[in-house]
């Protein structure tokens, strides 16, 4: 009896938490949603990197309705072909046009393996794109790795600064010329608030010295907004433009490394399922940023929730922005 009281509790509570939490997210969704943008990225290509789960997945899915060619660059193939498929059955059985075929507005939906803790994979999957790919109109540096135990890339780089930074940072530039070519093109980077906590200690850029897998996760956030500021004050005049975004706090599975105790789990998925964004929610501002005529021209700006957002001061550092892309292209091979 008492458990089935604490149960009910807990579903009222979640009931009236879940409510509440649709008043601050929802209008986020219905901006796109609600202005008829179907076939808006008729013609475009689309890479996006970590798309086969969570906000990658969302954000090729919306891209995908609104006309786009999206490809998938994701580290395990199979689950990507899988997530692909998903994705075609899901907009057939909404109405639409499955991808790739000639009815309608639907888009196509290309799979191609990239790991971005190898820097060996993404120049191998930067020379395919170059040697298959005409064009890329829109490059979203999504794929990232959240609060892991201390580990290191292939490349002997710390896991998170090496995938959430220096991967996407060669990816990014190995891709530069196709995207010239291709303009007005738009790079798109998943950033987080977090970047509020991280800082920048050139003496320890692999946390050798020392490690705490938070620290870590923020200071990766931080290289990812200095990286897209330093990035569009290079592309000035290219007609390339590059932005930065928050998502919100989203129910992915980004946080797999994070440990609940067993207990608390129940409230913790109270709390996630009122509060957090849905990946469709999270993957709204990525959508915006890739395909809204409102940001056409717009370069070197943070975003949330479809609007722009000031920065803290050491975010905005151009010193300290120059100096990590001096180091950056040396650790990534570059420059010897």
């Amino acid at each position: 009896m008492a458990i089935a009281t604490v149960a009910a509790l807990l579903a009222a509570l979640g009931g009236a938490l879940w409510l509440a939490a649709r008043r601050f997210v929802g209008p986020s969704v219905q901006r796109l949603h609600g202005e008829g943008n179907s076939g808006l990225m008729h013609g475009k290509t689309v890479l996006i990197t970590g798309a086969n789960s969570g906000l990658g997945r969302a954000t090729a899915a919306e891209l995908l309705r609104l006309g786009a060619r999206v490809i998938m660059g994701c580290r395990d193939h199979d689950r990507a072909e899988e997530a692909a498929g998903q994705l075609r059955r899901e907009l057939r059985q909404a109405g639409g046009p499955e991808p790739g075929s000639d009815a309608g507005e639907a888009g196509e939906l290309v799979v191609k393996e990239l790991d971005l803790a190898s820097l060996r994979s993404v120049r191998a999957f930067c020379q395919e794109m170059l040697q298959e790919e005409p064009r890329l109109d829109v490059l979203i540096n999504n794929a990232g790795i959240f609060q892991c135990p201390y580990m290191k890339t292939e490349d002997g780089f710390e896991m998170q600064f090496g995938v959430n930074h220096l991967g996407h940072f060669l990816l990014t530039n190995l891709l530069l010329g196709l995207l010239k070519s291709s303009a007005p093109s738009r790079i798109v980077v998943v950033s987080s608030k977090l970047y509020k906590y991280g800082d920048i200690n050139f003496e320890d850029l692999n946390s050798e010295q020392s490690y705490n897998k938070s620290f870590c996760y923020s200071r990766s956030k931080l290289a990812n907004i200095l990286f897209t500021r330093e990035l569009a004050r290079r592309l000035e005049g290219t007609n390339v433009t590059v932005n930065v975004l928050h998502p919100g706090i989203v129910r992915t599975n980004l946080g797999r490394h994070i440990h609940i105790p067993l207990l608390v789990k129940p409230l913790f998925n109270l709390v996630s399922w009122a509060f957090f964004k849905t990946p469709v929610e999270g993957a709204q501002t990525s959508v915006y940023l890739a395909s809204s005529p409102e940001v056409e021209g717009v370069s070197g700006k943070y975003f949330g929730d479809c609007k722009e957002v000031e920065l803290l001061p050491k975010a905005m550092d151009e010193s300290v922005a120059r100096k990590l892309w001096d180091i950056s292209e040396v650790m990534v091979g570059i420059l010897k």
